[in-house]
């Protein structure tokens, strides 16, 4: 055995991919049996339900030109579910682009969609939430999320900062800076990697040598850990137990939520070109909202009436949200330049001047 091949083990070995319920729905971890109540798996349901049918909407009103470029998150439910639940209402969530069921979960209204149509009232969460506008740039967010959380330490505040990335993020510089403030300051911060096996069209393996996302928390001295993403019970206590340690002073975590993305990185790309669609497809056995499904039958919560309701009413809600979002005015070319500074310097001031006036056909 080469010094790789050991390495490359005792990652694996260090760094487990830790399970409640399997992809049969059978309890293989009952830790937390006792906590899995009828009450918390119906509320568990309901919302990976809603977000799934919320996700397919928002790529058939974008098929139908309804709604501008969005990237769909199916498959990756549990992952964001799970970890927004787990939140305390005062907490801070920086969120990525694909991040609506997280976002959503923690608080956020349905009117998220109308950020992918250009209005600024998409970015704004309700009065008391702790939500920044979705970062497209890739892990820009992760530094902002580790001084958040230094910022509320410093106050002395009980809150906690929870960043969500995926495997792409951690060939960024940003992902190494927001670890390195976070450790050395003990920040309140949990870094939630979503890893979903394509940093766009790129695999994995083709963009780290790291058998494991989660074995990057060596070099930080922090806890890392590995779970399935798609397992909803893992998820949810995993980030219980990391935010419940940076809130009392232990400082931050690392996890690495295993998932799967179903459709294209946004609706702009084909994954075709670079992914086999077949091994997609076959993914679907792991599915979480199915294996939840599955757990439910098989421990008598199931029942056809009342999942067949929730999805009367999860539909209905989204409609209405997309009735909303269509009455809405056509963006606002100023809020481009109005809200990054609060007086704009020079360039931007004169960019807009000259583009404003390039719009109304002057020279």
């Amino acid at each position: 055995m080469t010094i790789t091949e050991t390495r490359q083990f005792d990652a694996e070995l260090q760094f487990p991919m830790l399970q409640i319920v399997d992809y049969k729905g059978s309890l293989v971890d009952d830790t937390y049996k006792s906590e899995m109540t009828e009450e918390m798996v119906q509320r568990f349901y309901r919302q990976l339900k809603t977000m799934r049918l919320f996700d397919r909407k928002a790529v058939n009103l974008q098929r139908q030109g309804r709604l501008g470029t969005y990237p769909p998150f199916e498959g990756q439910e549990a992952a964001q579910v799970g970890s927004a639940l787990a939140l305390g209402d005062k907490d801070w969530m920086f969120p990525t682009y694909r991040d609506h069921a997280a976002i959503i979960t923690f608080g956020q209204s349905y009117n998220i969609l109308s950020n992918w149509n250009g209005r600024i009232e998409g970015n704004v969460p309700p009065k008391g939430k702790k939500i920044l506008p979705p970062s497209v740039p890739i892990a820009t967010q992760l530094p902002l999320a580790a001084g958040a959380a230094m910022a509320a330490k410093f106050q002395g505040h009980t809150t906690a900062s929870i960043a969500y990335f995926g495997d792409g993020a951690t060939s960024e510089g940003d992902f190494h800076e927001g670890m390195n403030f976070a450790s050395v300051f003990k920040a309140p911060v949990v870094f939630f990697n979503q890893n979903n096996g394509y940093a766009i069209s790129v695999p994995i393996e083709k963009q780290m040598n790291s058998k494991t996302i989660a074995q990057k928390s060596v070099a930080y001295d922090m806890p890392g850990v590995r779970i399935d993403g798609n397992d909803i019970f893992i998820v949810y206590f995993e980030t219980k137990k990391a935010l419940e340690r940076a809130r009392s002073g232990e400082g931050p975590t690392l996890i690495e939520a295993v998932t799967w993305r179903y459709g294209a990185h946004t609706t702009a790309d084909d994954p075709k070109k670079y992914r086999n669609q077949q091994e997609s497809e076959d993914r679907r056995e792991y599915d979480p909202v199915t294996r939840l499904e599955l757990f439910m039958k098989k421990n008598d919560y199931w029942d056809d009436a009342w999942a067949q309701k929730i999805e009367e009413e999860a539909t209905e809600e989204i409609e209405a949200a997309v009735k909303v979002m269509e009455t809405m005015a056509a963006p606002d070319v100023n809020d481009l330049y109005d809200h990054i500074f609060e007086q704009a310097p020079w360039p931007i001031a004169e960019h807009k001047q000259k583009y404003l006036k390039h719009l109304r056909g002057e020279n």
